[in-house]
């Protein structure tokens, strides 16, 4: 009998890496979910920059979304051309995940926008749930291309699936006082970590796979501005954290929309 996920697939290279893959996985899992319950920030709501414009309250931070929209409807429109070998070849296998992705932020510019308009938890559901999606879709995908179609196949819905969970348990645990963020943090925390360890551990089926890294990467600056909200307000006094957030996690989006454009299969 051969597991897990029949010995990972993809032939040649070092056979003890799904355990190391598997072994990280664990461990990150481990430490998120033996936490303290992590309930929601009181000040999570108060963002820096509040100023209306036009009759739109906090209107940069709702205003900052529209690249969301843009992102999303190119990367789907350029998948729909994705195939994976020139020419014509056969469908992009694992098209799903990569459509959670952009399909995300597609959804993210209208509940996020929504959430900005009136900040809140009741609000704050519908700007999380597409963004699991996106993290989901994504993990998924590489998976898929660095892994194997197998893996792919037997994880998309599942890794889907934990991503919307995760948002509708911390909805749930705040209506019974005791909010608890964990599964929330893990679904975010765990694909920003283990999708680089997984482009080391198994070959690139595409070429510009690095474009994947700068995305991370953009997003991870996306979370450094979130954290400094108010002191970038201070000190530029036009913009708030926030809004340029927005345009940072736009941009981690836009970068695997070019990656589509760019890159072509590798041969074995």
């Amino acid at each position: 009998m051969t597991t897990p996920l029949e010995a990972a697939e993809q032939p040649g290279g070092w056979p003890g890496r799904i355990w190391v893959l598997l072994g990280v996985t664990a461990l990150v899992a481990t430490i998120v979910l033996r936490m303290s319950p992590i309930p929601q920030p009181s000040g999570y709501h108060r963002f820096a920059d509040t100023r209306p414009w036009l009759g739109i309250p906090n209107f940069q931070n709702v205003a900052s979304n529209l690249p969301f929209l843009l992102v999303g409807v190119a990367g789907l429109l350029r998948l729909r051309r994705a195939v994976t070998a020139p020419g014509g070849g056969r469908k992009l296998v694992e098209r799903g995940g990569w459509f959670f992705l952009f399909l995300s932020f597609a959804l993210t510019a209208f509940g996020s926008g929504y959430y900005h308009w009136a900040p809140s938890n009741a609000t704050l559901l519908w700007d999380r749930l597409p963004m699991t999606l996106g993290f989901m879709g994504l993990f998924a995908a590489i998976l898929g291309e660095r892994i194997g179609e197998r893996a792919y196949r037997l994880l998309l819905w599942p890794l889907v699936g934990l991503g919307v969970a995760s948002v509708l348990l911390w909805y749930g645990s705040e209506f019974q006082g005791r909010g608890d963020l964990r599964l929330y943090v893990l679904v975010q925390l765990g694909p920003l970590l283990l999708i680089p360890l997984v482009m080391a551990l198994y070959r690139a089926r595409y070429s510009h796979g690095h474009y994947v890294l700068l995305a991370l990467g953009w997003y991870g600056v996306a979370k450094i501005l979130e954290y400094y909200d108010r002191q970038i307000f201070a000190m530029l006094d036009v913009v708030g954290g926030h809004a340029l957030k927005h345009l940072a996690a736009a941009m981690a989006g836009w970068t695997l929309v070019r990656m589509f454009g760019a890159r072509s299969p590798i041969e074995p």
